[in-house]
């Protein structure tokens, strides 16, 4: 005999799929467990992601029937929202937005029965539907389950990145666009450009020490040294090799003895652009080292252990990532403070940009001087802001914006190479 069972929140935050895992039972997922899920998707950390994770996943249901109803699962049970006495409930504004469009729907039906709508779209409104608009997988799982119609603003959303970024074989040489991608012959790789231009290019080339250990990580060097490639976007899984490369190559092409560029500037989204840092004390970049870390860890990679003398000519704790940054050779920057500048001749690497909004992403190219060569680095898989997603985000916007263009270059690393014990994790886990 089948069961129902109706889930708490704390079950959503401690594993986000387990809507799948009741076998061919009925699962009855409250009203306010959705609210609350609103609530705690906000910010960094892993509860913000397992709300996050959870909506998601409750979000692509919605697309495959009523929640209200119940929506077929493929284990044979079904899942749906139960919403009694929702109506009521006007405390948030998401759900005063709510109650808005389902006023709107009565008034419409109201009109259609002969009753007076005093609006200037009344004369055509009669059988209109209804359908709210919005960004957010908790207003629209709300909305439908109270039987609004929803739908999710697709105009910047895109899924070319899904069918490029790889290396291409056999078959796959002219796979029709004319942005810079790399094309495996044998034991040769070459780069193509445009619709005609080939270069083979060199394996087993190493950037401070750090050498490639796959075919994709060869091209990724390539691309990141290449001075007619002024835009290049490497997406792939944590430990891929995105940021560790990207900085590499900025060192080298920053410090070698004729520099192409002055300075490696690099970057991170903290929060949403436009926003003062603020909550952790000290100044901008006693601020900014928590968030930053992930970066100086790389660059400690790159650098080696610490072997600096001091001003006595004792070995000394001085970090050799940390004179770089105290000469001026690499800067982090906040993205906060990036409206309204100019920079030339920098190697600009923007870490973790799948967060960014595709307005965040023009922002920040068109802050680009002359001479400087612009790095996104990202996961399309791991986004932490709340209204975005693999397809609306600004990475992804970025790619089906210049996938035509021959400065520019999207690989998609799928090999991770952190460690042996990493890549076993990631399998196993």
């Amino acid at each position: 005999m089948r069961k129902i069972f109706v889930l708490d929140t704390n079950v959503l935050i401690h594993d986000p799929e387990s809507i799948f895992k009741f076998e061919d039972n009925h699962i009855v997922l409250p009203f306010v467990v959705i609210t609350e899920l609103d609530r705690l998707k906000r910010g960094h950390g892993e509860i913000a992601y397992s709300a996050r994770h959870a909506l998601k996943l409750i979000d692509e249901l919605r697309e495959r029937g009523k929640l209200a109803v119940g929506v077929r699962l493929d284990s044979g049970g079904t899942f749906c929202v139960e919403c009694s006495a929702a109506v009521s409930d006007i405390s948030t504004n998401d759900n005063r937005i709510i109650h808005t469009a389902v006023s709107i729907k009565h008034r419409s039906s109201s009109h259609a029965h002969g009753e007076e709508l005093e609006c200037i779209w009344s004369s055509d409104s009669a059988s209109a539907p209804v359908i709210l608009v919005s960004k957010d997988t908790a207003v629209r799982i709300k909305a439908e389950a109270l039987g609004l119609l929803t739908e999710d603003y697709t105009h910047d959303k895109t899924t070319i990145f899904q069918r490029y970024g790889h290396v291409l074989q056999g078959d796959d040489y002219s796979n029709g666009i004319h942005s810079t991608r790399y094309y495996k012959s044998g034991e040769e790789t070459y780069r193509l450009q445009g619709a005609d231009k080939q270069v083979r290019i060199k394996s087993g080339k190493t950037l401070e020490g750090i050498t490639p250990r796959n075919i994709e990580q060869e091209c990724s060097v390539d691309a990141l040294t290449s001075p007619d490639i002024e835009v290049v976007v490497l997406t792939g899984s944590a430990g891929t090799g995105k940021t560790l490369f990207a900085l590499a190559a900025g060192l080298h092409q920053t410090t070698k003895r004729s520099p192409l560029y002055e300075q490696v500037l690099v970057a991170r989204p903290i929060m949403p652009m436009g926003k003062d840092l603020g909550y952790l004390p000290g100044d901008i970049q006693e601020k900014l080292n928590p968030w930053m870390q992930p970066i100086f860890d790389n660059l400690e990679v790159i650098m080696g252990t610490p072997k600096n003398m001091d001003k006595d000519g004792q070995s000394g704790r001085y970090p050799s990532f940390q004179y770089l940054i105290d000469t001026g050779i690499v800067q982090i920057e906040p993205l906060t403070y990036i409206r309204g500048r100019s920079l030339p001749k920098r190697y600009f690497i923007i870490d973790e940009a799948q967060n960014l909004r595709p307005l965040d992403v023009k922002t920040i190219i068109t802050r680009c001087g002359e001479g400087t060569k612009i790095v996104f680095t990202g996961d399309l898989q791991q986004i932490d802001t709340p209204y975005l997603d693999s397809m609306s985000n600004g990475l992804s916007y970025l790619i089906s914006r210049f996938i035509n263009e021959e400065n520019f270059c999207y690989l998609n690393l799928k090999s991770s190479v952190r460690s042996r014990l990493a890549e076993q994790g990631a399998r196993l886990l």
